[in-house]
């Protein structure tokens, strides 16, 4: 049986996302988590050097789906602006080096 997760109030939430076009029409939960285990998400991707979003809502909705479970059509939009917002980031930093 899966458990659905639910961020409660005030409690981190981090979730991973992969994608990769020729396996997967959407990007893909790879991990998800609350509390501990979403600080934990982060600092991976930290020292990986995984550019990290930080978005509260967008955060909230998606810690809701399960690891391996593809980004559902109705939060494409909040996938979209999240990538948009990470390669403008990423444009900014490379031009100030």
């Amino acid at each position: 049986m899966a458990e659905t997760k639910k961020a409660q109030y005030g409690q981190k939430a981090a979730v991973a996302l992969k994608y990769n076009p020729d396996l997967n029409y959407a990007p893909v939960v790879v991990a998800a988590g609350l509390g501990h285990l979403a600080q934990k998400i982060v600092n991976i991707a930290d020292e990986n050097g995984v550019p990290v979003y930080r978005d509260d809502s967008a955060a909230a909705l998606l810690v809701m789906l399960n690891s391996g479970e593809k980004v559902p059509p109705q939060l494409y939009s909040v996938i979209a602006s999240i990538y948009a917002e990470v390669v403008l980031t990423a444009g900014k930093y490379i031009k100030s080096e």
